[in-house]
């Protein structure tokens, strides 16, 4: 039996070994408490390979059973887990695991409450389904990528944090959590389809709900929040590093105006007319002084004016300090578990590896 904490403890879901959204759903869900067995390709057909895409931080608080799902012995052990969990996750094109013989329908014959969640770039369906695909391609399509980065410009890359994570890992983990709940009250087991350019396309909704009332321009660099307008940006400082500019309301506008000392300018702040000067005046003044002394005057104001830090950086901000927000676990500086909970506290735990049997014994 698992002895793991958290709001999600006695939650048993299995990891289909994979790279993008799953092991970063897979890592939130197991920080919560879930008691996650994660199967991955034994030594023998090339483990480990994908151990080395963020495996230190993305594999944390969970055990790993090594399985070669072609194997008829190995699959029969899976469905035996499939049978002791909750529910599993997968990155698969469509149809693999349904080739393997371990798809949704074999899984609910053999647990009728059991959640199967579907992590896809393209979705289940549509003419893109099968095809291949990363982060950028997905949120390509979505519109979201269009509206970052400078007119005239090819749209910069965001990491894969918009696609792969935002549209992807926490669309996943929202659709497991639902459909976990529902099991729990109808007993009936389910397929979620947790698909990225979805995912994506959801975020857009305030911009897709602003464009038609003329709040939005479908031209990047132009509107409140896509760096068209000054009060929000960043801008280069003295040393060659950057600050963010985020200060949308006119209170926190007028702060930011004392700060840089254009407090008589007289700028009306939500005319984009005078968007181009006003940015013109911010990149003067910002250039006067260093990163690090335009946030020593900004810290103790709501001007909203903070410091770009590095990742190097910002473990040692005095805020990520104060409430823990990075940890180092085994040498490595690595994000807390995240959202908190004041009553279930969630923890990091180190993995192991299991046998098959004992992961089975484990759960029975």
């Amino acid at each position: 039996m698992s002895s793991k904490a958290g709001p999600l403890a006695g939650v048993r879901i299995v990891e289909i070994d994979a790279i993008g959204p799953v092991p970063l759903a897979a890592m939130l869900l197991a920080d919560m408490g879930a008691d996650i067995i994660r199967v991955a390709r034994p030594p023998s057909a090339g483990a480990g390979a994908w151990d080395d895409v963020g495996g230190d931080i993305l594999h944390r608080s969970r055990n790993v059973v090594y399985l070669n799902l072609k194997d008829p012995e190995h699959k029969a052990q899976l469905l035996d887990l499939v049978e002791r969990a909750d529910g599993l996750i997968e990155g698969y094109r469509p149809g693999v695991m349904e080739r393997l013989g371990i798809g949704p329908d074999a899984c609910l014959a053999r647990n009728p409450k059991f959640v199967f969640g579907r992590m896809t770039g393209w979705g289940q369906s549509g003419p893109m389904a099968l095809r291949a695909g990363h982060d950028l391609n997905y949120i390509s399509i979505t519109g979201a990528l269009h509206g970052m980065g400078d007119q005239g410009a090819p749209p910069p890359v965001p990491l894969n944090l918009v696609g792969d994570y935002g549209g992807g890992a926490m669309f996943l983990i929202a659709g497991m959590l639902a459909a976990l709940l529902s099991a729990k009250t109808s007993g009936k087991g389910q397929v979620v389809d947790a698909c990225i350019t979805d995912g994506v396309a959801s975020l857009m909704g305030l911009f897709y709900a602003w464009q038609p009332k003329g709040l939005w321009n479908d031209a990047p660099s132009s509107n409140l929040l896509d760096g068209g307008a000054p009060f929000y940006r960043c801008y280069a400082c003295a040393d060659g590093r950057h600050v963010a500019v985020g200060c949308l309301e006119p209170q926190f506008f007028a702060q930011m105006l004392k700060g840089v000392g254009l407090e008589d300018r007289g700028y009306d702040q939500n005319d984009p007319a005078g968007w181009p000067a006003m940015q013109a005046d911010f990149e003067a003044i910002f250039a006067t002084r260093s990163r690090d002394e335009w946030a020593e005057l900004f810290a103790e104001t709501d001007a909203c004016v903070t410091p770009v830090l590095s990742m190097v950086e910002a473990p040692a901000h005095p805020h990520n300090r104060a409430r823990g927000t990075f940890i180092d676990r085994n040498a490595i500086p690595q994000p807390a578990p995240a959202p908190r909970f004041s009553e279930t506290v969630s923890a990091i735990e180190e993995p192991g590896t299991l046998s098959a049997e004992d992961a089975i014994r484990r759960w029975s």
